[in-house]
């Protein structure tokens, strides 16, 4: 089959070794990867983002699922690897760039892209430990152009998204989450999957963008305001961490303790017990405030 048709890559070129200051480890294990792609359900019609394509063991069953593939790699010894692996098929298409300085929106929609400009892609990704939670942030901002996300974590960073109220695990990027997508946990990865192996253990999850969030947009930066001063200190109670917010915060919050009153919430409580609702109901009455 010609190159420039959808078909099975060859190797190339000789694959990099892994580097530890880009957090790589790579997936070898094919049993994971597919199970990766089953998740992703990659279609003809989609386009697919892949955030770290890093030797292309999961960009090669991408390409072959037939979707137009937009692969993200920062690593510069890796890009001749996929280039040369790839770079002819007329569904793949390489971006040499930061994950966490791409602008998702513009990439999906850019006018002088030879791909046709979809309204939602797929996101898939292994991400590097150390990054993991600033790319999420990131998503989260830009999570009204991803019909679904399949995104590997380390696993402690999945207890820590899908923490319940009460659970010590339960802090600023559990809330964030839980405001604007449904999670559910796929499946645990070993470290015997990738090379090298990791010292930790891994999980892979689907997020998706909830239709309705009760967050309106004007008010996202002061829940995120609101969150990281509630858990700056996670043994304190609600109220000693908000009494030792930021002034522009404290400004905005006047009486703390009537604040906290007004919305029912016990000051002695610690932020980890609080429900999502109930930080809903402290930014509405902070909004309220702010408008009046």
């Amino acid at each position: 089959m010609n190159k420039s048709k959808i078909g099975n890559p060859k190797p190339a070129i000789q694959k990099p070794f892994a580097k530890k200051s880009f957090g790589q480890n790579f997936l070898v294990d094919q049993n994971y990867i597919e199970k990766i792609v089953a998740a992703l359900n990659p279609r003809k019609d989609e386009t697919i983002i892949e955030i770290g394509a890093g030797r292309g063991a999961l960009t090669e069953k991408l390409i072959e699922s037939g979707a137009k593939i937009i692969a993200i790699e920062l690593d510069r010894d890796l890009i001749p690897l996929l280039r040369g692996n790839f770079g002819e098929y007329e569904n793949f298409r390489l971006i040499e760039q930061d994950a966490l300085k791409v602008d998702f929106a513009e990439l999906l929609n850019n006018p002088k892209s030879d791909f046709p400009n979809p309204k939602k892609a797929k996101l898939v990704a292994n991400l590097p430990y150390y990054i993991s939670t600033a790319i999420l942030q990131k998503l989260i901002r830009q999570r009204g152009i991803f019909s679904w996300m399949i995104l590997m974590f380390q696993r402690e960073v999945v207890d820590r998204i899908t923490a319940k109220p009460g659970n010590s695990e339960r802090g600023f990027l559990t809330l964030l989450v839980e405001a604007y997508l449904n999670t559910e946990k796929l499946f645990d990865v070993p470290p015997n999957a990738f090379q090298p192996s990791p010292k930790v253990q891994s999980a892979v999850m689907r997020l998706i963008t909830k239709e309705v969030c009760k967050i309106d947009v004007e008010k996202e930066d002061l829940f995120r305001e609101l969150l990281s001063a509630g858990f700056t200190q996670k043994r304190k109670t609600i109220l000693n961490n908000l009494r030792n917010a930021q002034p522009n915060l404290k400004e905005k919050i006047g009486n703390i303790e009537n604040l906290l009153e007004n919305c029912r919430i016990d000051s002695k409580r610690r932020a980890e017990t609080l429900t999502l609702n109930e930080w809903i109901n402290l930014i509405e009455k902070l909004h309220n405030c702010g408008d009046n």
